[in-house]
């Protein structure tokens, strides 16, 4: 390299850095691919005024939704991977995928930056149905195969693939009836209309409480805190199945690396405050945290999971 060379060339990097520790000179703005209200809105709202206060610069979220979050995400990932706009999305991140082709690829239009919340999900039944544990409820249905039902708040939902994949893995046949929306998914499974279904902890905890539905079991890694007594599928003798529902943050790919360490940094340290575990537990969520190198690992594996599925289920997209 001639002297001239490397001048410029460490000119360059000089730049490079200094851009990096001035960001940000100007407003963050957080893409939500959902509408206001959502669990991501509400993520992005509490951490949103950390994040300006802690960077000295306004942190901005905008609600763009439509197509499972697919909009949102597709802006994001086409905007400039300068730091200035970030991505804060949920499980359909790599759900969607797995049903179509999406305009962008959840691993190479994506730099991941980290987890920030899951979602137990957990199995329930009808009380009506003669089973009190799962290893009895899947001897049940594969003793009458196809004549039993599961509702879930819509095809290709995590809950409609969540069933899809306990089918898989224990040789269940029971029959997919998908609704518009939990609420009458829920109402059905408590008539007595369906008899299972899948569903995040925090919308069918009364039902439970009331005893108008029982659990079977949480597909986590780890026992649910409200229902103690509740074993994971593991501890009930079934395959070793963990399925959240989930919240993180990405940027768009070929964001600089130091940007990318700064934000994961800071909201690790955000995830550990009080009130905003406080705000996750009113939405039925746990804090997550974590290296960016562990949410791109999540990410590729629930993209092959979720497209395993699908082909061995024939799930279409509506």
């Amino acid at each position: 390299m001639t002297r001239a060379l490397a001048v410029l060339f460490l000119a360059t990097l000089a730049g490079v850095a200094a851009a990096q520790e001035q960001w940000p000179s100007r407003p963050v703005h957080i893409v939500v691919p959902y509408t206001p209200g959502t669990g991501a809105d509400i993520l992005s709202r509490v951490l949103g005024p950390k994040l300006a206060e802690r960077w000295k610069a306004a942190v901005v979220t905008d609600n763009k939704p439509g197509a499972t979050g697919n909009i949102g995400a597709d802006f994001a990932a086409k905007t400039t991977s300068d730091g200035y706009t970030l991505l804060l999305t949920a499980t359909s991140f790599t759900t969607n995928p797995a049903l179509k082709p999406a305009p962008f690829d959840p691993v190479k239009d994506f730099a991941p930056i980290a987890l920030l919340a899951t979602g137990a999900l957990g199995v329930y039944i009808n009380p009506q149905v003669p089973a009190k544990s799962m290893r009895e409820f899947v001897t049940l249905v594969r003793s009458q195969p196809g004549k039993l039902y599961y509702s879930s708040p819509g095809n290709g939902g995590p809950q409609h693939l969540a069933m899809e994949l306990l089918k898989l893995e224990t040789g269940m046949n029971i029959v997919h009836v998908p609704y518009k929306g939990a609420g009458g998914a829920i109402t059905d499974l408590v008539g007595g209309h369906v008899q299972a279904m899948i569903s995040a902890l925090q919308t069918v905890a009364p039902h439970v409480q009331a005893g108008r539905l029982r659990m079977l079991a949480v597909m986590s890694a780890h026992r649910a805190e409200a229902f103690p007594d509740v074993p994971t599928l593991k501890e009930a003798g079934m395959p070793d199945l963990e399925v959240e529902t989930w919240y993180a943050m990405f940027a768009p790919a070929g964001t600089p690396a130091g940007i990318i360490d700064r934000v994961n940094r800071d909201v690790n340290e955000f995830l550990k405050e009080a009130d905003v575990r406080d705000v996750l537990a009113k939405q039925g969520l746990e804090p997550a945290g974590g290296t960016p190198e562990a949410l791109g690992v999540r990410v590729k594996r629930e993209l092959a999971n979720w497209t395993r599925v699908v082909k061995a289920a024939g799930i279409k997209a509506d």
